[in-house]
């Protein structure tokens, strides 16, 4: 197996995360990291909320990860796929983002992690950075 095709982790949302350009991390409440690009988060790691919850016992999530999205067809596109370990709740209704299990990042390669994470630096960098960031990697801004 291919070191992209291997199984995304935790590790990786952090290396992929800070490998953006003009990256800063923020702690968060809890002392959990926030991602930001231009002072504007794109991924940060969620405290437990009572709207993220197991099914079974109630119990709240204590490793979700916010990604923000593009927009609301680019969310619905990730949380709309079969078998997708994306979701959303009814607090992020309106809002661009998807959420992630850290439990779950193994669902996703790491090449496929790293396009959301690029995803989600795009949909939040000043559309300057972005235009640059693209002409320096045209292989991004392809659709499969």
């Amino acid at each position: 197996m291919q070191e992209q095709e291997r199984p995304g982790t935790v590790a990786d949302v952090h290396a992929l995360a800070l490998a953006m350009p003009y990256v800063t991390t923020v702690e968060g409440s809890q002392g959990k990291p926030v991602y930001q690009v231009g002072g504007k988060s794109f991924i940060f790691f969620r405290n437990p909320r009572p709207d993220a919850t197991d099914p079974v016992t109630g119990k709240r999530y204590d490793d979700v990860i916010v990604f923000w999205v593009g927009n609301e067809a680019d969310k619905q596109s990730l949380i709309g796929e079969p078998g997708s370990p994306f979701f959303t709740t009814a607090h992020f209704d309106g809002h661009p983002s998807v959420l992630l299990r850290a439990r779950d990042l193994p669902a996703l390669t790491r090449t496929e992690l790293a396009e959301v994470i690029q995803d989600a630096w795009l949909s939040r960098a000043s559309a300057r950075r972005a235009a640059d960031w693209l002409r320096e990697h045209p292989q991004a801004g392809q659709a499969p």
